[in-house]
């Protein structure tokens, strides 16, 4: 059992808009949460025994609840449909503490970009942006009025004058992004969060207009075709040793490493199964992993000491994992 995870209590459930519903989530046995800052997520165990990231979305100076926002995705492989069918209010969950590979920086101002249920992790940084006094715009982009969520929270007086909505369906809401680019202070950083056709345009309008990629900050909730890993026909065969027992165990060139433990009996947690989310990451005690995730950054693979077994493989014949 992770002894790390949190149980709590779903202390209010809302449909927030079309396809939309958000949970407020309180500890269990009352008291606190861990803290939090912008840009956040947790690992949320589902009924099922699916776990799936949300980012927090309410105020990070309360932590007497945390904030999640789920769609419901047409083309769900189970999480979404559980989490909109399934839970109900007073039921107990388990959560992990949270976790931020998507925080703000300070700057002389922040530019922030919502597409659809990205909206999430953008209004935690804006209360927090305002609460701190910092120059900062939000726009909120969405299909239609019906399915865009927290519309009440960004109409409250605190956040209206820096925010901006833009719907498919009222034309006279259209965003002039490259207007808005042209615009904005040196040292500006932007942070966009969305579906990916909606990424994709924000980053060629950003570098279009010379917006330098360390300014740039994305959170994705999943891969491109092109950038998802996959199996080639260079990959072999390796083992995995757990430094635990000293079992060894063996992976096949055409199978990933959670699979092949879980079907052993060894159960790594996963959820994306891309490499995005962290949820399986693993330590590596010996061995060099051959990395095909997007979460770590280029210095922690460099540093060899811990992967996403969910997708990445071996470039040595054996790994020897911290379980």
């Amino acid at each position: 059992m992770d002894n790390s995870l949190i149980t709590v209590r779903v202390a209010d459930r809302q449909v927030a808009a079309q396809d939309i519903v958000v949970l407020e989530l309180a500890a269990a046995q009352g008291g606190a949460l861990p803290a939090f800052a912008p840009g956040a997520h947790i690992d949320l165990h589902l009924p099922g025994g699916l776990i799936r990231q949300y980012s927090l979305a309410g105020d990070c100076a309360r932590t007497d609840r945390y904030r999640i926002a789920i769609l419901r995705e047409p083309q769900s492989r189970g999480g979404s449909v559980a989490a909109h069918e399934r839970i109900r209010r007073d039921d107990l969950l388990q959560i992990s503490p949270p976790r931020n590979r998507f925080p703000l920086v300070p700057a002389p101002g922040s530019l922030l970009l919502a597409g659809g249920i990205g909206v999430t992790p953008l209004l935690c940084m804006a209360l927090k942006l305002q609460a701190d006094g910092a120059a900062f715009h939000l726009h909120y982009s969405c299909r239609t009025r019906a399915r865009a969520a927290f519309l009440d929270a960004l109409a409250a007086p605190a956040l209206a004058a820096h925010v901006g909505l833009h719907f498919d369906d009222e034309p006279d809401t259209q965003l002039d992004l490259a207007a808005e680019l042209a615009v904005a202070q040196p040292g500006t950083q932007l942070y966009v969060c969305g579906p990916l056709g909606y990424i994709d345009y924000v980053l060629g309008q950003a570098r279009a207009a010379g917006m330098p990629e360390s300014a740039i900050h994305i959170e994705r909730f999943a891969l491109d075709d092109a950038e998802r890993p996959v199996p080639t026909e260079q990959d072999v065969a390796f083992q995995v040793q757990l430094a635990s027992t000293g079992e060894i165990f063996d992976i096949p060139a055409d199978e990933s490493i959670t699979s092949a433990l879980d079907r052993q009996g060894v159960f790594i947690p996963v959820s994306c199964e891309e490499g995005i989310c962290g949820t399986c990451l693993t330590g590596v005690v010996e061995g060099i992993p051959d990395h095909r995730d997007t979460y770590l950054t280029d210095e922690e693979h460099a540093a060899n000491d811990q992967f996403t077994p969910c997708c990445s493989r071996a470039r040595t014949p054996k790994l020897v994992l911290d379980l």
